[in-house]
C-alpha cells in the first residue's frame, strides 16, 4: 500500500515590509508624509515664536497675550536683574560725586520773579469744541492763605482736611496712550471736549512711542487749548494737598511696577486728598476711577516713593486770570530756578542718608542740569548709575545723555543709546542724542539719518527738527 507523499519548501522569511498577516502594509510616502508633516508643524511653531518676539510690535504682541497669556516667556528678556549696566568709576570720579553731598549752591537772587503777563502764546489755537471756562463753582482757598511749598509753611496754613476737584471726566487709555490720556482728563475739568486721540495725534503720532515727556505735554496745552500748563521739579505732598485745595488739577509722574510688568512710568491726574486717611485719590488712565469713582486711592507714602523717581516733578492746568493766584500757592516754586534748587536740596539730603539711594543720585543731576551745572550733573549720573536704576530710566528721562553730551563724553552718550536702542526702538529722543553726537564729531551724513529717523517716530518733535536745519 502506498501513501501519497507532499513536498516540502523550506520555509521563506518575510521580505521587509511584508504584511505576514495578509494585510498590505502602508506605504512609504505616507511614512515619509507624517515625517514631513511634524516637520514642518515644529518649523511653524519655532517660526512663529520667533516673529511673535522678534518681529510684532509690542501693541501686536499685547494683542496676543490678552488670548494667550502663557505667550510671555516667549518674550524678549528684559536686561539682567532688570537695571541699567553699572559703569567702573576711578576713585577721582567717585570723590567728585561725593563732594557733591556737601556742596552748597547759592542763586544770585532767590526772590521768585514775577510770572510773565497772563497771555497766550501767538501759536494758541481756541478750543475746537468747547470753549474752556473755570470750573462752575470751585471752592477756592483765601486768596491771603499762606502758601505751602517746601520752604514755605507747611505747617503755617490750615488747609481744609480735604479736598476734592470736581468735573474731571475720565480717560481709559488706549493702547500705550498713558500720557495723552492723563493730560486730557486734566484739561477736562476746564470743558474741553476732544479725547485722548485728539491729544494723541498732535504728542505721539507712532502709536508705540514709548514716552511722551512733561515738557511735551505742557507745550500742548500751551498751544493747543486756551488754558495753560506749567512743570516744575521739587515738590512736595503738602504743595499738591494746597494746588487740589485751590481747585488747580495737578499732573505727577511715578515709577509703578504693575502686574506682570517690570518697573514703567506712569502719570496720573490727583482729584482729591484726605488729611485723616492719609491718601491721595487719583483718576488713573489705566485703573480706573476706583470705588465709587471717587479716584484710585494713592496713600502719601505710595505716592512720595514712587514720585521721586522723576524728581518729584508735576504739572499744573490752569486758567490764565487764575496765574497770581497759582503763583502765591506754589511760592518758590513758582520761579524754575529756585524750583531747581529746592530739588537739589532735598536729593542731597536723601543722598547723605542713603549714599546707594540712586534716585537721589539721578535727582541730583537733574537738579544740577537745571542749574547749568554740567560736570557736576555728569558725576551725580554716573552715581546713579552704580545703585541699580531701573533699565527703562532712560526711556523716561535724558539728563545723562544732555550733561555727558555738554562735557564732551561723547563714547558714554552713544553707550547710552545703544542700551536704550537694544530695548526699544521706537524713543526718539535716543535718536536725537546719537545724531548730536555725529554731528558734533563732523559725521553729518550719519547725524542727519539719525534726526530724520527721530522725525519718522515723531514729525512734531522740534528738537530734531531745529537741529537738523542747523546741518
Amino acid at each position: 500500500m502506498t501513501h501519497a507523499t507532499h513536498d516540502t519548501q523550506p520555509t521563506r522569511p518575510p521580505e521587509l515590509g511584508e504584511d505576514t498577516h495578509g494585510v498590505n502594509a502602508p506605504p512609504k510616502a505616507l511614512f515619509w508624509g507624517v515625517i514631513v508633516a511634524f516637520v514642518l508643524i515644529l518649523v511653524g511653531v519655532i517660526g512663529g515664536l520667533l516673529v511673535f518676539r522678534d518681529v510684532l510690535r509690542p501693541s501686536q504682541q499685547q494683542r496676543v497675550l490678552e488670548f494667550a497669556p502663557f505667550m510671555r516667556v516667549f518674550l524678549a528678556p528684559t536686561p539682567i536683574g532688570g537695571t541699567l549696566p553699572t559703569p567702573v568709576l576711578d576713585r577721582a570720579s567717585e570723590d567728585a560725586a561725593m563732594n557733591l553731598l556737601q556742596m552748597p549752591i547759592v542763586l544770585a537772587s532767590e526772590t521768585p520773579s514775577p510770572f510773565p503777563a497772563a497771555t497766550l502764546p501767538p501759536t494758541a489755537t481756541p478750543l475746537p469744541t468747547a470753549t474752556p471756562t473755570p470750573s462752575p463753582t470751585p471752592t477756592l482757598a483765601p486768596p491771603t492763605a499762606v502758601p505751602v511749598s517746601p520752604t514755605a509753611a507747611a505747617s503755617g496754613w490750615d488747609f481744609p482736611a480735604s479736598e476734592r476737584l470736581f468735573g474731571i471726566t475720565h480717560q481709559q487709555q488706549t493702547w500705550n496712550n498713558c500720557g495723552p490720556a492723563t493730560i486730557t482728563m486734566a484739561l477736562s475739568y476746564y470743558g474741553w471736549q476732544q479725547d485722548q486721540e485728539y491729544a494723541k495725534n498732535r504728542l505721539k503720532p507712532n502709536r508705540e512711542d514709548k514716552n511722551v515727556s512733561p515738557s511735551e505735554l505742557v507745550n500742548f496745552v500751551n498751544t493747543q487749548t486756551q488754558v495753560r500748563a506749567m512743570m516744575r521739579m521739587g515738590g512736595s505732598l503738602d504743595l499738591l494737598k494746597a494746588l487740589i485745595a485751590n481747585q488747580f488739577p495737578v499732573v505727577v509722574e511715578r515709577g509703578i511696577m504693575f502686574e506682570a510688568n517690570d518697573w514703567l512710568g506712569h502719570y496720573q491726574v490727583l482729584v482729591a486728598y484726605d488729611e485723616a486717611l492719609g491718601r491721595f485719590y487719583a483718576y488713573d488712565s489705566f485703573m480706573g476711577t476706583g470705588e465709587f469713582e471717587r479716584g484710585v486711592i494713592v496713600p502719601y507714602s505710595d505716592l512720595d516713593a514712587d514720585w521721586r523717581a522723576f524728581n518729584r516733578l508735576f504739572i499744573v492746568v490752569y486758567n490764565p486770570v487764575d496765574e497770581v493766584r497759582l503763583k502765591t500757592v506754589l511760592g518758590d516754586l513758582a520761579d524754575e530756578q529756585l524750583a531747581a534748587l529746592r530739588a537739589f536740596e532735598t536729593a542731597q539730603s536723601e543722598a547723605r542718608q542713603n549714599p546707594q539711594d540712586a534716585f537721589a543720585w539721578f535727582n541730583l543731576g537733574t537738579s544740577l542740569l537745571a542749574l547749568e551745572r554740567h560736570a557736576e550733573a555728569a558725576n551725580a549720573f554716573d552715581q546713579a548709575r552704580r545703585y541699580n536704576l531701573p533699565w527703562r530710566m532712560l526711556w523716561y528721562q535724558f539728563g545723562p545723555f544732555e550733561a555727558y553730551f555738554a562735557v564732551g563724553r561723547y563714547d558714554d552718550v552713544l553707550s547710552l543709546a545703544q542700551i536704550n536702542l537694544n530695548n526699544a526702538q521706537e524713543l526718539e529722543e535716543t535718536y536725537y542724542w546719537r545724531g548730536r553726537v555725529y554731528a558734533a564729531q563732523g559725521e553729518i551724513a550719519k547725524a542727519r539719518a539719525e534726526f530724520n529717523r527721530a522725525l519718522s517716530y515723531n514729525p512734531y518733535f522740534q528738537a530734531a527738527r531745529d537741529a537738523l536745519a542747523s546741518l
